[in-house]
Parts: structure tokens; C-alpha cells; sequence
């Protein structure tokens, strides 16, 4: 039996996670949580990089985040239909890490595999409870099922401060030097090399404003929040 993790969060691409929540991500490792990403794709079709290059930049940050895993289910890149197939995978997912949270892209966004993700990770945590959907591995009930931001927002439902660890939260988005810098003639001009960085700062920023504090990341849940406050 798999160890319970206290977060599992889902990525269509390598770099998805830590552009929405990289912050929160540092905070909870760093508070002693086990946390672990799963890349759906190897972003094979980005205009930039490769996925060996891809591959390396994601185990950067991974160090950097402290995470306790990482895998990538190399499903299609451009390729994600939310077929049975690739529903198992994620499930399958789900049931090893056996997570207390499991958090997903917006089902809003410019990019269409970023909206796919949102909604097989619906599926996957609807059908990772059923005790005879696939029963060779054990069914697992995740407690809560966020959504965080990668390109659009959306009203929040909830924020989470986290203005001490955001300079982790940069770092690790400056390991994928490939995909935020232009480093050669070759290199495609992208809205990711056209100070996407500095957006997602600057976005922190005026999240965390809301609240009072330098920089926060935003969430959604589809369920009500319980709140036990004393």
C-alpha cells in the first residue's frame, strides 16, 4: 500500500504547476507535507526546447519545490481526449499517491490541453472512489479537489499567502530557461518569452493586495469551504 500524500497536483505540461501554484507548492514542502506532480504530457509540441531539455528543467525545479515525486504519464501532447485510457492513468495515479488534496488547471484557459486537464481530473477522482471501477487498485476518496491558474483567472474562491516562499516559486519557474528566455537564433518568439514571468509576478501581486499581504495564489473549489475557526 502506497503512503497518503498530502497533495497530488495534476499538470497537462511540465511547468503548469508551478506557473499556478509553484508558491503554495514551496509552502507545504516546506512545512514538512508530501507533495508530488504529475505531468500528463512532455509538452512534445512546444515551440521551443525539447523534451530531453524539458525533462531536465522539470527535475530543477522539482529540487527546488522539494517535492516528494514527480512523474509524467507521457500521454499526447495536443492528444488529451479524456479517453478511458488515459482516465485509468490518472486514476491509477490517484490511487498510488493516495492524496488528502488533489489540485487541477482551471477549467477556463487560452490553452486547450489546460481545460482537458481540468476535466479528466474530474473524472479521475470522481471514478478513483469506486470501489469497482478497475479493482485491481485500491479505491481512493480525495478529500477536496481545487483548481488553480495558469494563463487566465477567474475569481478566486480562496487565496493562499504565499509572500515568503514566491522566490522559490520563481526559481523554479527560471529552471525552464527554455520556455521563458529566448537562448538562441532558433528560439520562437512566444507569449512565454514576452515577459510571461514578470505577469505572473505581477499577478501574485495583486492577488496578495487583496488580502493584505505581498503575494498569493488563487484557487477555485467547486464545494463549499469548512472553515473551523475558534
Amino acid at each position: 500500500m502506497s503512503e497518503t500524500y498530502d497533495l497530488l497536483v495534476f499538470a497537462a505540461h511540465p511547468d503548469d504547476a508551478e506557473i499556478g501554484m509553484g508558491g503554495t507548492i514551496a509552502k507545504y514542502t516546506d512545512a514538512g507535507h508530501k507533495v508530488a506532480i504529475c505531468d500528463l504530457t512532455l509538452a512534445e509540441m512546444s515551440s521551443n526546447g525539447t523534451v530531453e531539455i524539458r525533462q531536465k528543467e522539470a527535475a530543477r525545479a522539482s529540487e527546488v519545490l522539494k517535492l516528494a515525486d514527480r512523474i509524467n504519464l507521457r500521454l499526447p501532447d495536443r492528444g488529451l481526449t479524456g479517453s478511458e485510457e488515459q482516465i485509468r492513468a490518472m486514476v491509477q495515479v490517484i490511487r498510488r499517491y493516495r492524496p488528502r488534496l488533489v489540485f487541477a488547471p482551471y477549467w477556463k484557459d487560452r490553452h486547450p490541453d489546460h481545460i482537458s486537464c481540468s476535466q479528466m481530473s474530474d473524472q479521475a477522482v470522481f471514478n478513483a472512489k469506486l470501489r469497482n471501477y478497475a479493482p485491481e487498485w485500491p479505491a481512493w476518496t480525495v478529500e477536496q479537489h481545487y483548481y488553480y491558474f495558469i494563463n487566465d483567472t477567474d475569481e478566486p474562491n480562496f487565496l493562499i499567502d504565499v509572500s515568503q516562499y514566491h522566490d522559490k516559486k520563481m526559481e523554479s519557474l527560471a529552471a525552464y530557461r527554455s520556455q521563458f528566455m529566448k537562448l538562441d537564433v532558433d528560439s520562437v518568439a512566444t507569449p512565454l518569452t514576452e515577459g510571461y514571468l514578470e505577469r505572473v509576478k505581477a499577478r501574485d501581486y495583486l492577488a496578495g493586495q487583496r488580502v493584505r499581504t505581498l503575494y498569493a495564489e488563487g484557487f477555485v473549489s467547486r464545494q463549499p469551504l469548512l472553515l473551523n475557526w475558534i
